[in-house]
């Protein structure tokens, strides 16, 4: 059983960090981060070519962590992928050992660096999400008996801070029935709508771990603001870090504050250190 699972089930708060797969085949730095996060992680979230740029895959390199001892979550982006292959990828994720998925759409392709790539799309993350729930009861999609069933803990994103939260709450429960379990939500700013959402999503029995982004630079700020659809960075939390004389540090304090905050209200927080591994030590125990 997903050790994931085992802990919610428990009752105990979660940590998740995120590692990037390289954009090659030298899996020494990925190796490097998972070393420094490894110790205040349950388990680490691997991203399928994050921001529509071109990466080893997702599987490969979670296969790659659980060799050195590591629960990962596997991303799985429909953006790439057709039905088939999706499922197919779905059938090996779990061949190779691996327990958590997280369904994502993915970033359209012309903001990355392959823009002519032509985006899949040929399903959304909450169909993929159903997908793996028939799967988890033996079947493809198509209703046809697998020879050996999957058993994975399924999980999404969710954004708090979208609005209108009527249409964002409507997609949340839409993922629930599904067969989503756990979200993994966009960064988070705002504390009250992030309460807002856990209030909605528990007494559906899902559980929710809250982003933390690690706003390193004012260079981070311009590009979350321009390039990542439906999140701001709010105009105060913004100034803080262009007024810091060492913006690096004052982002990891401001992740430690956020941190303390989502513990009294969230079932786990996920870390994006954005390369400032070294100091998710600190953001954690701060």
């Amino acid at each position: 059983m997903s050790r994931l699972k085992e802990l919610f089930d428990a009752g105990e708060f979660v940590v998740t960090g995120e590692v990037a797969p390289p954009r090659g085949t030298d899996l020494s730095g990925m190796h490097a981060s998972v070393d420094l996060l490894a110790p205040y992680c349950h388990a680490l979230n691997v991203t399928d070519n994050q921001g529509a740029t071109l990466h080893l895959s997702s599987l490969a390199a979670s296969r790659a962590i659980l060799d050195r001892g590591i629960e990962p979550i596997f991303q799985q982006t429909c953006r790439d992928r057709n039905r088939l292959a999706l499922q197919s990828d779905l059938l090996a994720a779990w061949s190779l050992g691996l327990e958590n998925v997280l369904m994502v759409t993915g970033d359209d392709p012309r903001a990355g660096d392959h823009p002519h790539a032509k985006g899949v799309f040929d399903l959304d993350s909450t169909q993929l999400a159903g997908i793996a729930r028939t799967m988890n009861e033996g079947r493809d999609m198509m209703g046809r008996e697998l020879k050996g069933a999957t058993g994975f803990y399924i999980g999404a994103a969710m954004f708090p801070e979208a609005e209108p939260w009527d249409v964002q709450l409507s997609r949340i429960e839409q993922k629930i029935a599904a067969g989503v379990r756990f979200f993994q939500t966009q960064a988070i700013f705002d504390m009250d709508k992030l309460q807002r959402a856990v209030d909605a999503v528990r007494p559906m029995g899902a559980k929710v771990i809250a982003g933390v982004l690690v706003i390193r630079s004012p260079r981070v700020v311009t590009f979350v603001n321009e390039h990542l659809a439906g999140l701001m960075v709010p105009d105060h939390i913004a100034e803080r870090i262009r007024r810091a004389e060492d913006p690096a540090e004052e982002a990891i304090a401001l992740a430690t504050e956020q941190v303390r905050d989502i513990r009294d209200i969230a079932d786990g927080v996920h870390v994006m250190p954005l390369g400032l591994d070294a100091a998710v030590g600190r953001i954690l125990t701060g």
